[in-house]
């Protein structure tokens, strides 16, 4: 039960978080999806950097890395929306953000996890 509760805390604030980012990132004028992109990709950083010390001398307890994240990231970062916004831009024809956007996504999400682990070596 403790388990669940710091999982649900942890995706709480990191929710609360990513609609912040994406209120004041994402732009309504030209579609692209900044906050989202953002979110995503320091999320990436964030568990590179918290998975890395859980796993380097066991720097932070079980209950600390479900906290962080699996709550915390998990909550901050987003699939479903990721997802949603490339059905916008295939729907309106924008392929070029469409796969500018997915590509960067990817390619700087994966960096951003590495570089986080590398970052606690």
């Amino acid at each position: 039960m403790k388990q669940l509760l710091l999982v649900f805390l942890g995706g709480g604030f990191g929710s609360v978080l990513r609609f912040l980012i994406g209120k004041y990132l994402n732009s309504a004028e030209t579609g692209i999806p900044y906050g989202t992109f953002a979110a995503n990709i320091l999320g990436s950083l964030l568990i590179g950097l918290i998975l890395g010390l859980a796993a380097k001398n066991d720097s932070l307890t079980q209950n600390q890395t479900l906290l962080l994240a699996t709550g915390f990231c998990g909550g901050f970062t987003t699939f479903s929306t990721f997802a949603y916004e490339n059905h916008v831009f295939l729907k309106s024809g924008d392929f070029t953000s469409f796969a500018m956007y997915t590509i960067a996504s990817f390619v700087i999400g994966f960096l951003a996890v590495f570089f986080g682990m590398f970052l606690v070596r």
